[in-house]
């Protein structure tokens, strides 16, 4: 089945799955879009379907279409407004032995370890799990042009890593995974305050963290980064 997006640029087509279990809520079933992939898609036209709120997992450019729920609604931080609170400033300083290098290729012998303990440790639950090699090189061996992998090392160990592409006026969250011997860092939320920073060295307006879903506590995180814009009716605005 296919579907015409917005009329700017309704020469691309969606995708659509059959229904299948959603992988936030229980009980519900989900349907997601994703954009053609015999289309070639540059960062330019990247970054107008993520303000319209798409994502990329993989290979794809994906965005939950279901018939009867909104619940996943697109979240971004307007980086230039915001302010760290408190817990997140001890965070910051508590990591302060925390190298990050940018990287556009990673060792897979050195990361997918910790990726592998990373789902198994924190994400039994998810459709994740079990992770394998082939799910990992699916999911994030194979960078696009403006994929950046954010490692995170102490005294040259690699402790973890913040995958992130880089768009014309935004960086989007792409996925953070790191070993779980190392939770008492809080390493998920330096991930997104060193992405807020780098976005604010680069001069870009925005860090897209993917979807806020009221009902999923796993998601809840998001509204802890103020102010948080979510795209509700088509319109971005300043989550209250």
């Amino acid at each position: 089945m296919t579907r015409d997006i917005s009329p700017d640029i309704s020469k691309i087509r969606l995708l659509l799955t059959e229904p299948h279990e959603c992988s936030y809520l229980d009980g519900k079933k989900a349907t997601t879009a994703f954009v053609d992939p015999e289309l070639e898609i540059d960062t330019a036209l990247y970054g107008r379907m993520s303000a319209m709120g798409f994502r990329r997992s993989g290979a794809y450019l994906y965005s939950p279409m279901c018939h009867s729920c909104n619940a996943c609604v697109p979240a971004r931080i307007p980086v230039d407004l915001f302010k760290r609170n408190r817990s997140q400033k001890r965070c910051w300083s508590r990591n302060s032995d925390v190298q990050v290098n940018q990287r556009d290729a990673i060792d897979l012998e050195e990361h997918y370890p910790i990726y592998d303990r990373y789902i198994s440790g924190r994400h039994q639950e998810g459709d994740m799990y079990p992770p394998t090699r082939e799910q990992f090189d699916q999911f994030l061996g194979h960078p696009w042009e403006c994929t950046n992998f954010l490692e995170f090392r102490v005294d040259g160990k690699l402790i973890g890593c913040a995958v992130v592409d880089v768009l014309p006026n935004a960086l989007s969250a792409i996925y953070t995974y790191f070993d779980p011997l190392e939770s008492p860092r809080s390493l998920g939320t330096l991930a997104v305050l060193f992405q807020i920073s780098l976005a604010q060295q680069l001069g870009m307006g925005y860090l897209y963290l993917g979807y806020w879903i009221a009902d999923c506590q796993k998601m809840s995180y998001k509204t802890n980064y103020r102010p948080l814009e979510l795209l509700q009716e088509n319109t971005w605005q300043i989550s209250e």
